[in-house]
């Protein structure tokens, strides 16, 4: 454990304000109680919903459907500081056991080995060993992998990669694997293309992805959330922060005061000399809608939302707090579309692991890749959620182009209810209606899932400390930390322990960065399933 500063002895006299429930925040509160040894009832977490877990979310039931926004992927070769945070949190499920040694003890029984990543227009389980390379597709891959940040600024994908390079399988499987699309930074590409080097050697197997033993709000955020609540971590829901008063003197900012509306009420924090604050900016899952099986998601956006309104207030005047309009003006280029399903009885599972190959659990994504929404699904390890009754499966899946109309419904997806998700889905498959049998699908739409994939500059994101703040921290997708890469947990974990440890001034190295890139081994294996 990390040695006490003591910067941190005097902080524990002090209240720490955490302004958003996502896993950034609660990651963030564990920090300081383990590191920097604040009193768990010092920190108050402050979220605008009725359930803490931001983006982490499961919920529904076996009688009405259950809800899956998304699903993360995760590695033990990566993930460096989720691990950190993890080894020493206890699992729900297996008492005596760390998060993480559930994790690779449940990933240790159920082995990923996709043996149907690809399926074309035909049903047919594509030859996915060779990634369909062209030379000028290798030499432009390369130029982009090996180009720098300042060249690359703020140019799209598609700036470096010819059309042909979106037709081979390896784009087609990155692509979904990750939910990148051809308009997406160039920058961002890259920085995966590194973090995820062993990877890209693996891509069409996913054998490094690890997966929770239910979904991740049952196995990461509910066992975080129980840890916290026994250290007395106030979490306060339904409340609305609506502005952080801010106060400058010598170049220097200062947070001196949070308002927020609860209950009807519009309230004041006073945030006192010492006090820090935390501040989760932007939200990937922002305006999120749910539709049935007879109406499609209503579209939303931020207005309805105003979850980009904090930030975009603070932001105002401030480049050093960032430009959310970068992330947020594009919604086209931003969203797409998921679905759940929930199924009794029926024998789609049975066909599916039939047709892959692959149990439940194992087989990862199954991309359709000629369907025009560009659908994927994955069967997860049943159940899948905590409370689910023996008899009741659930998947989930996805579209990566909702704005365009089906294959087998004349509708882009973002207008299809469930039961038309349904039929398309099953109209790829070649499956009558009858192997879903009395499934739920609930639809999800997400108008800004990818906007930090967004073409961004260096500037768009702030630091997670500025460097002239005091006492305010961001935590979240939308911070800037070279080299590692958003759209996952460790982003968010690794902003928040950056966060408190450089507040705190906690003796304690932030776990660094896993440079599988830089190993000879993995460079030659990558080598080689480019040229295969």
């Amino acid at each position: 454990m990390a040695k006490q500063s003591v910067a941190a002895m005097a902080a524990a006299n002090n209240k720490a304000h955490l302004v958003g429930g996502g896993i950034g925040s609660l990651a963030a509160a564990a920090f300081m109680i383990r590191d920097g040894h604040i009193p768990g009832h010092k920190i108050s977490i402050y979220e605008a919903m009725p359930i803490l877990g931001g983006s982490l979310d499961g919920g529904g039931n076996p009688k009405e459907g259950y809800t899956l926004r998304g699903g993360r992927m995760l590695t033990t070769d990566n993930y460096e500081c989720t691990w950190d945070l993890f080894k020493t949190i206890p699992s729900l499920a297996s008492p005596g056991t760390s998060v993480f040694d559930e994790t690779v003890a449940f990933n240790d029984r159920h082995k990923s080995n996709a043996m149907a990543r690809l399926v074309d227009r035909n049903r047919h389980r594509m030859d996915v060993t060779s990634m369909g390379f062209s030379m000028a597709d290798r030499l432009e891959l390369l130029k982009i992998t090996e180009a720098d940040e300042e060249k690359l600024g703020t140019s799209p994908i598609t700036d470096w990669l010819s059309p042909s390079f979106f037709k081979t399988n390896f784009w087609f499987m990155w692509a979904t694997t990750f939910a990148f699309q051809p308009w997406h930074s160039a920058i961002e590409f890259k920085r995966y293309l590194h973090r995820f080097m062993l990877e890209f050697t693996r891509i069409e197997t996913l054998a490094g992805v690890k997966r929770t033993v239910y979904n991740q709000y049952d196995s990461l955020v509910r066992p975080l959330l129980g840890w916290l609540e026994g250290q007395g971590v106030n979490f306060i829901t339904n409340c609305t922060v609506t502005d952080i008063d801010l106060r400058t003197e010598g170049g220097r900012i200062t947070v001196q005061g949070i308002a927020c509306e609860r209950a009807g009420a519009v309230e004041t924090i006073p945030v006192a000399d010492g006090d820090l604050v935390f501040f989760q900016n932007g939200s990937m899952t922002d305006a999120s809608s749910f539709g049935s099986m007879s109406h499609a998601p209503k579209a939303l956006t931020k207005a309805d939302s105003g979850g980009w309104r904090l930030w975009e207030k603070l932001a105002t005047g401030r480049p050093e707090f960032g430009n959310p309009a970068a992330f947020n003006a594009s919604i086209p280029e931003s969203f797409w579309e998921s679905f759940t399903l929930t199924l009794k009885g029926s024998p789609f599972f049975d066909r599916m692991e039939e047709f892959t190959g692959n149990e439940a659990g194992t087989g990862g994504l199954v991309t359709l890749k000629d369907s025009n929404w560009l659908m994927s699904i994955v069967l997860a390890h049943q159940p899948h959620f905590a409370d689910q009754p023996a008899g009741v499966q659930v998947f989930w899946g996805y579209g990566l182009h909702p704005d365009r109309i089906g294959n087998f419904v004349a509708k882009p997806m973002s207008e299809c209810n469930g039961r038309e998700i349904l039929q398309e889905l099953c109209g790829h498959l070649n499956f009558g209606l009858e192997a879903v049998g009395s499934a739920n699908c609930i639809p999800c739409r997400m108008p800004y899932i990818t906007s930090m994939f967004m073409p961004r500059a260096h500037s768009d994101r702030p630091l997670p400390v500025p460097k002239n703040s005091n006492n305010l921290a961001f935590v979240s997708q939308f911070v800037e930390i070279p080299e590692d890469v958003v759209f996952t947990v460790e982003y968010s974990v690794r902003a928040a322990q950056i966060a408190v440890y450089q507040l705190l001034k906690i003796d304690r190295e932030v776990p660094p960065i896993l440079h599988h890139d830089k190993s000879i081994k993995v460079q030659l294996a990558a080598a080689i399933k480019a040229f295969r």
